[in-house]
């Protein structure tokens, strides 16, 4: 998943980034803006030079800024209103230079170290984002696809030795190491703002009490939960009002298809009828016959046609099957069998490459 943001789009976070640090630290700019606007004047009315003169805006400006600093550049030790100023003023500059300028440029630079106060700024961006919780490699994946598109997730991963931890901090992920389970940690992903929360944990309990303290900060918020026990997915759905998933379901109808037939990409139900998704090379039966023809006879729609390296999304119904195509179509089981037997292919082969119908991802290894 190496992708890189759109320049627009990164401009735009940028810049809702630097809104959320002015928000952030939004007294401290008033301080500042008070001392430097506030002070000078008062140095010019009540200071005066040897000469009797009173003191020009741009040497007041100086005296106030190295005084901050603790180094006076005027002498107005007669007045008590510039005396008690000079004492107040080199305190309430460290604060300033500590707290503003320190920390202000630390988080505004040093993005790259995913410190939990950046992550919680860049949190507070956000709006309708998506917390992801674990970055193994179910929650890796979860990321990919939500990333592909378009969407603003934020992780959460309890291991700095996490398998994609690295992977996500190179691809500029929000990445939040933290104890999932920990009361502030939600917050700091400002999940009240969030449209979803994706439990991929491989701990059920603690998938279980984050979605419970998700609903507690958020009752709106759609929550996704994976889970290993089959029995509690059902309970979960009906009382939690949740999407619960389990790793046996997902994976047993994929299993069941492969052994069946290698070929087929992708399968879903829709009442009780099993709708599949394959990939035909045009060599025998289907050159010279129209797409509608196909969808006519077979009742197979036409997701997508390659054609000399080119994809097209769903082919006009009056375009012509030429020999060497490949074509992604979607059936009814009983009807994807008919066409097998049509364009001879009516035994499976022991395996097949169907990476021509998938997009293009990086298949990193490691753990859940």
């Amino acid at each position: 998943m190496n992708r890189s943001s759109p320049p627009r789009r990164r401009l735009i976070a940028n810049l809702r980034y630097l809104f959320a640090l002015l928000k952030r630290f939004r007294i401290t700019l008033l301080l500042t803006a008070a001392l430097f606007l506030g002070a000078p004047p008062i140095y010019q009315l009540q200071c005066e030079l040897p000469g009797g003169e009173h003191v020009k805006a741009g040497k007041a400006l100086q005296h106030v800024y190295f005084l901050l600093f603790g180094q006076p550049s005027l002498d107005c030790a007669d007045d008590w209103v510039l005396t008690v100023l000079n004492l107040l003023i080199p305190p309430v500059g460290i604060a300033l230079v500590v707290d503003g300028v320190v920390r202000f440029a630390y988080l505004f630079f040093a993005k790259h170290k995913s410190d939990k106060e950046w992550i919680e700024v860049i949190a507070e961006t956000l709006k309708g984002h998506i917390i992801v919780c674990g970055a193994g490699r179910v929650g890796y994946r979860v990321v990919d696809q939500l990333l592909s598109m378009g969407k603003d997730v934020v992780v959460v991963e309890k291991r700095e030795d996490g398998a994609f931890v690295s992977v996500l901090r190179d691809q500029q992920v929000p990445l939040l190491i933290d104890d999932i389970r920990s009361p502030q940690c939600l917050p700091r992903l400002n999940v009240r703002a969030a449209s979803a929360i994706v439990c991929s944990t491989d701990d059920d309990l603690a998938n279980l009490n984050i979605a419970l303290d998700a609903r507690r900060f958020n009752p709106g918020i759609r929550v996704v939960i994976r889970l290993f026990d089959d029995d509690l997915v059902a309970k979960v759905r009906d009382t939690f009002k949740a999407e619960a998933l389990s790793s046996s379901s997902l994976a047993a109808p994929a299993m069941a298809l492969a052994a069946l037939d290698p070929r087929i990409v992708h399968s879903f139900r829709i009442g009780g009828h099993l709708m599949v998704v394959s990939v035909f090379e045009a060599r025998t039966g289907l050159p010279g016959i129209t797409i509608s023809e196909v969808r006519d006879r077979f009742g197979a729609l036409a997701l997508s046609l390659r054609r000399g390296g080119e994809d097209k999304l769903h082919p006009n119904g009056d375009q012509r099957i030429l020999d060497g195509d490949l074509l992604t179509l979607q059936a009814e089981y009983p009807d994807y069998r008919r066409l097998r037997a049509f364009t001879g292919e009516a035994h499976p082969p022991i395996w097949s490459d169907n990476e021509s119908a998938l997009p293009a991802l990086t298949r990193p290894t490691g753990t859940d």
